[in-house]
């Protein structure tokens, strides 16, 4: 996300034996990956910082927990994810919004040929109306993760993050070429 102006930089050691400095580096280093989940699931700049300052609340949290059995990157995206989604769900039974206004007005602000600019906005229409989950492959297909990440992101089978992501594929075909 350009410009962000907005960072976790105002945690405090609510837990003992937790390094906050060391969460901060590592978060601050990867803060890209929650910019982006946060992108895919607010639809203006005020619930993007909102959604941003609770992943980073639920990051920290659960920092004392984090084993390292997978990538650090890999169980961040697990705590975004299930955190925007939570609240993407929870927000979507109070508001009928579709949210693409955001990303019309990337696109508008980006100086892309006008076919360009067209057929990423019909991509990033077709790919609002997926459900919260096939948003969250698609997401990971686009940030060039293979298959095996996928599906550890994802806590799913690499079989069946092949098969969703397929189905997907058709579906936004489908929709994009009727």
């Amino acid at each position: 996300m350009q410009n962000a102006t907005y960072k976790c930089n105002k945690f405090y050691p609510i837990l003992k034996g937790i390094d906050e400095q060391e969460f901060l580096k590592i978060l601050e280093a990867n803060q890209n990956l929650v910019h982006k989940v946060c992108s895919l699931y607010t639809s203006d700049r005020a619930s993007r910082q909102d959604l941003f300052q609770e992943i980073c609340v639920q990051l920290w949290k659960s920092y004392a927990n984090f084993r390292g059995d997978s990538k650090f990157t890999t169980w961040m995206y697990r705590v975004a994810l299930n955190t925007a989604l939570s609240l993407h769900r929870k927000e979507k039974k109070f508001k009928q919004n579709t949210g693409i206004d955001f990303f019309i007005e990337k696109l508008e602000a980006t100086p892309y040929d006008p076919t360009e600019a067209e057929q990423l906005k019909l991509l990033y229409k077709a790919i609002h109306e997926l459900s919260d989950i096939d948003k969250a492959l698609v997401f990971l297909y686009l940030e060039d993760k293979n298959y095996k990440e996928i599906s550890e992101m994802m806590g799913i089978s690499e079989v069946n993050a092949r098969v969703k992501m397929n189905r997907i594929k058709k579906k936004l075909k489908t929709v994009l070429n009727p």
